[in-house]
């Protein structure tokens, strides 16, 4: 219906916000002088991205990475008092549940993989479960990857969503 590509096409525009608000998370922690957490290991999707086989990323990689960065921020919280910063943090939660939701209705897996259209299977809490992880070990380093995940491998899948292309046509 024109008002569910409505709601699509807005899903799409709605990244470059979240991105912006991750970049802002990051200037926070770095202006931050005091109960900026403590140091901790966080597992963390990788961000890199091969570009001659780009094509191949897929819906389960990438909510596979925001269910990680999800846990990881979440687990981060717990150790920050700083209220800008705790309020940036909880911001990015809540934008990485939004990004969830938003891969799900436009049912990207089964519309660009419809051969390999298969349920989303989360790591648990151990060790990364793929290559397609690494651990960092500090804050800034997990908003740095976070940032990083939301501008190349989340743009690159909502970029490949058809609504998102008759958009920029």
């Amino acid at each position: 219906s024109a008002a569910d590509l409505g709601f699509s096409l807005q899903s799409c525009l709605v990244l470059d916000h979240f991105v912006g608000e991750a970049r802002d998370s990051e200037v926070i922690m770095r202006d931050c002088r005091g109960g900026c957490g403590v140091m901790k290991s966080y597992f963390v999707p990788l961000t890199s991205v091969d570009f001659a086989v780009w094509e191949h990323i897929d819906a389960v990689e990438v909510q596979t990475g925001l269910s990680l960065l999800d846990k990881a921020l979440s687990n981060a919280m717990k150790t920050v008092s700083n209220s800008p910063l705790a309020n940036a943090l909880n911001n990015n939660i809540s934008n990485i549940h939004s990004l969830g939701q938003i891969l799900h209705s436009l049912d990207l897996q089964s519309i660009l993989f419809p051969q390999q259209a298969r349920s989303t299977v989360l790591p648990d809490d151990s060790a990364p479960a793929s290559t397609q992880t690494q651990e960092v070990s500090s804050l800034p380093e997990l908003l740095q990857v976070h940032s990083s995940f939301l501008r190349w491998k989340v743009r690159l899948l909502l970029s490949a969503a058809p609504v998102c292309q008759r958009q920029n046509s």
